[in-house]
């Protein structure tokens, strides 16, 4: 194994000692406020976008959203088993929910992703995907934010999916919800290094894997059902819950809010990285590609037909070691231009642009970037491991 995957996040796990933060602004009037104006009548920006942190000493954040029910709350989730609500304006978070007694914290492993119902405002429920403490399983579960105080969430879990893991890396765990109300979950090939079981391509597997489920119509004595057009719904050749195949590692991804199309960020082994738009039923190539790249472990099979190669890939030159997935830009504080693609590197600290499908450097922030979010407004911000929530506002 290379020396750098040591502290490569993604790939071996979160490293020992921070970089020091690098030019953050502390502060930026107006335009910090959680949910932007969403009033399309601001300046056109005369410089490029900025990082503005918002906060700082969290415990090990890994991912920030929104539950899109009107609050404009930023909820970040910290790795090790914590939710943390930010309500607009609010310079300290609170505590949304705790299952640090759940969550099986360590490298990889840990409190993954959350994701909120398409009708949470209503229905105040919401899923998240975390590794259990007992044996290390990966669990998606349900939970409801509280009946009587809408500040915290309740503490009981309704489980929906359970995962066998066997190491400790490549778990995936990214949640989100398409436009089609369907639930969609990223699963890494779940290791160890080149997917000797070749995971990734076994449909009998739910590793290495996009899956989607319904989880508004129970079914068949399951917390869920089966979309009927998921590829192997209602034959043997297959999981049901299969969406897509051919993942190493889907750490983070998205869906475009215009156009739907889903974008994932998909973290390589040795010599690619690469953002696909993976559509139902397609093969993404893992272990029989790395990006473009034939990886030679099923030499064979790398001309094959129907292998679905990215939209865009970058080598690990300059320092950059594991992509991560981001966003499409769609806000009205004309931070991007529409259409953007933001996303970035764990290693470099880099913001990363994609237009016109060409990639351009934006920034390298000082930190070890664990996700990217949106807020109601469609503002993108940044996490770092550091302990970071910062936000990309416009230059003027």
């Amino acid at each position: 194994m290379r020396a750098v995957q040591a502290a490569r996040l993604l790939k071996t796990g979160f490293p020992v000692a921070w970089r020091r933060l690098l030019g953050l602004a502390l502060i930026y009037p107006l335009l910090v406020s959680c949910g932007g104006s969403g009033s399309g009548s601001n300046p056109v920006p005369s410089g490029p976008p900025r990082l503005v942190t918002l906060l700082t000493g969290l415990d090990n954040p890994g991912f920030v959203t929104n539950a899109h029910d009107g609050s404009k709350r930023l909820f970040v989730l910290e790795l090790r088993g914590r939710i943390k609500a930010l309500p607009p304006g609010a310079s300290t978070p609170t505590l949304y929910l705790d299952i640090t007694s759940k969550v099986l914290f360590s490298g990889e492993q840990g409190l993954l992703s959350i994701a909120f119902h398409p009708q949470f405002a209503a229905n105040h429920r919401f899923f998240v995907d975390y590794i259990r403490q007992s044996d290390s399983a990966e669990v998606i579960a349900e939970y409801h934010q509280s009946a009587s105080n809408p500040a915290v969430a309740d503490g009981n879990e309704t489980i929906l999916l359970t995962i066998p893991q066997s190491t400790t890396i490549h778990k995936g765990g990214m949640l989100a919800f398409g436009p089609d109300g369907y639930l969609y979950l990223g699963l890494g090939d779940g290791g160890p290094e080149l997917d000797p079981q070749n995971h990734a391509q076994n449909n009998q597997l739910l590793l290495g894997k996009m899956l989607r489920i319904d989880v508004d119509h129970p079914s068949a004595g399951l917390p869920y059902s089966i979309p009927t057009t998921n590829p192997f719904y209602g034959t043997t050749q297959g999981r049901p819950e299969i969406y897509a195949k051919g993942f190493r590692n889907p750490w983070r991804y998205s869906f475009d809010r215009l156009t739907g199309n889903l974008y994932v960020g998909d973290v390589g082994q040795s010599s690619r990285e690469e953002i696909d738009i993976v559509t139902l039923g397609g093969n993404y190539g893992w272990r029989i590609r790395e990006g473009t790249l034939c990886t030679n472990l099923d030499p064979t099979l790398c001309n094959e037909p129907g292998l679905i190669g990215p939209i865009t890939e970058y080598d690990h030159s300059g320092g950059r070691c594991a992509i991560i997935g981001g966003f499409v830009y769609r806000g009205n504080l004309q931070t991007f231009p529409q259409g953007t693609y933001i996303f970035g590197d764990y290693c470099s600290g880099e913001v990363i642009l994609l237009q016109g499908g060409v990639q351009k450097s934006l920034m390298h922030t000082g930190l070890h970037i664990s996700s990217f979010g949106e807020d109601e407004a469609s503002e993108i911000y940044v996490v770092g491991l550091e302990g970071v929530l910062a936000r990309l506002v416009p230059g003027f």
